[in-house]
């Protein structure tokens, strides 16, 4: 089979297309041929800054071929996707059988890694921030995969105002489509402050995010990006700042985890989230996908095709 593997840390550059062999599934393991994977923030970053190479993982969707010992709710034939921790970006690849969860009929395995693994991401920051109908939002990298779910979850969870905080204002027209009634943009004023703030960016950003918020506000913070903050400037505000960790829900209590997926697809059936692609890429250009995602200049999903 084929897949992407790299030697070195560095830019998209370093990746690269080789041969190897089609994984056997161990106990607990499927074998999926995987239809669409899914390209993430967080893996673009591990291959720039990882000391150590590391397989490339993250969500896939595809087809059931084999199962391995204990497997019980799965077989061969079964449209499926879930989040991969080895080798993701090939053309088989294997997958835990508690991260993984049937695709209804009616969507497609580009619809899954689009939807499923971001929206999960963007769901939890939004439970994680308590939100209670009638208050306002702010999203950061509003355009990205896992923030244009979120600008349309914090509207389905009846967010009165919803606030799209984005890097360039040629991002404006999609994120208004989507329902947020205001676009701001980084180094500008964000306008009148929000309940909540949920900040994928981090690092310089977090300042801004906090000033965002009115007294008594939450900002959940779920980026690999860093950041601090001054204590002073929750205390003035009584503010809260939340952390979030989708792979520690996964890992602790999957059954959150499957209620949250349920939840996506049931929003996607009454069309109330819709899962926008920025871009499909074949496997080999891998490298030009990671390139996009870096420059920030995709509206929506980066998905690669094996």
């Amino acid at each position: 089979m084929r897949r992407i593997r790299y030697e070195r840390s560095g830019g998209p550059e370093v990746l690269e297309l080789e041969s190897a062999e089609t994984p056997t599934p161990g106990p607990g393991e499927l074998l999926v041929k995987v239809h669409a994977i899914g390209v993430t923030l967080p893996v673009v970053r591990k291959v720039r800054e990882q000391r150590e190479p590391i397989p490339l993982g993250g969500e896939i969707a595809g087809e059931v071929i084999a199962v391995g010992d204990g497997v019980t709710d799965f077989a061969p034939g079964y449209r499926v996707t879930g989040l991969c921790f080895g080798h993701g970006y090939a053309e088989y690849a294997l997958l835990r059988q508690e991260t993984v969860s049937s695709i209804p009929d009616g969507a497609s395995a580009i619809d899954a890694v689009a939807l499923v693994r971001s929206g999960v991401v963007a769901l939890g920051a939004l439970d994680a921030a308590k939100p209670v109908s009638g208050e306002s939002a702010l999203v950061t990298a509003a355009a990205s995969g896992v923030g244009h779910l979120a600008v349309q979850l914090a509207r389905v969870r009846g967010a009165k105002r919803v606030v799209a905080a984005v890097s360039d204002p040629a991002k404006g027209d999609f994120l208004r489509e989507l329902g947020a009634d205001e676009v701001v943009v980084y180094g500008e004023p964000w306008g009148e402050p929000v309940d909540y703030v949920l900040d994928a960016v981090g690092g310089e950003l977090l300042g801004p995010a906090l000033a965002a918020l009115a007294p008594g506000g939450r900002l959940v913070a779920y980026s690999s990006g860093g950041g601090t903050i001054q204590a002073y400037d929750l205390l003035a505000g009584a503010k809260a700042v939340i952390g979030f960790q989708v792979a520690r829900v996964a890992r602790e209590t999957p059954e959150v985890y499957e209620h949250w997926r349920q939840e996506l697809w049931q929003y996607f059936a009454s069309g109330q989230v819709r899962p926008v692609v920025h871009a499909e890429f074949a496997l080999e250009d891998a490298a030009t996908a990671h390139a996009v995602i870096e420059s920030r200049s995709n509206l929506g999903k980066v998905v690669l095709i094996p």
